[in-house]
């Protein structure tokens, strides 16, 4: 069984707050408010700043060159791809790139952010696309879930466009890479002892990701 897989099995429970929350549930009935979809972008624009970070770090940290190239081709697809599609969106809702980059950083971008970034810095390659996965790999197998439980054109939907982006080739692409490479990873790194260790740092990154549309949900209730 590929490592996505058996770490995805190993912390189901984790796994299963994440992709099943009720952000995620709101999103695809369309019924998420605005204010709690504007909250999760300008949030997710500054996490995105971060996890570009930890993909510069991947680079650094790689030991041969096709690790250092993955990390690059991760890199270019949050700052070419979903960075210009944050800004898109937020445009569309008034908000400028500007605005995205002075807003304050939440608390739940900044646990989750930093976490990752930890793992990087004081783990291995592994321990850092470890980390990773939740939110790469668990983006695509929800937007792909959310597409095609759709009756209705995307175009319709109020979140169609986001769930166009991560269900479409280009980013399956990414994540199909990055499953690859946790793969390549594990051949090199891992042992079974290794892989409760991984557990671990998986199911904490899928409860963080959790934490994360809550956060969403919450702004819009308090009206922030």
């Amino acid at each position: 069984m590929a490592l996505f897989e058996r770490l995805r099995a190993a912390a189901a429970a984790d796994w299963s707050l994440y992709v099943e929350h009720e952000f995620v549930r709101q999103v695809e009935a369309g019924t998420l408010p605005e204010a709690a979809f504007r909250a999760y972008l300008v949030q997710d624009y500054l996490f995105l700043i971060q996890f570009a970070r930890a993909y510069a770090l991947a680079v650094y940290k790689g030991r041969t060159l096709g690790d250092m190239r993955a990390a690059q081709a991760g890199l270019s697809a949050i700052l070419d791809v979903e960075m210009d599609l944050h800004v898109r969106l937020c445009e569309r809702r008034g908000l400028s790139a500007a605005e995205l980059e002075a807003a304050p950083e939440h608390a739940a971008t900044i646990a989750y952010t930093r976490f990752v970034l930890d793992c990087g810095a004081s783990g291995d390659l592994l321990d850092l696309h470890v980390a990773l996965a939740p939110c790469v790999v668990g983006y695509a197998e929800i937007a792909a879930r959310l597409a095609a439980r759709q009756r209705a054109p995307l175009e319709e939907h109020p979140y169609g466009e986001w769930i166009r982006e991560y269900a479409g080739e280009p980013y399956r692409d990414v994540a199909a890479a990055a499953r690859r490479h946790l793969d390549d990873l594990a051949a090199r790194a891992m042992t079974e002892r290794r892989f409760a260790e991984l557990v671990v740092l998986f199911g904490k990154a899928s409860r963080l990701e959790a934490d994360f549309w809550q956060m969403a949900l919450d702004s819009a209730t308090a009206g922030r």
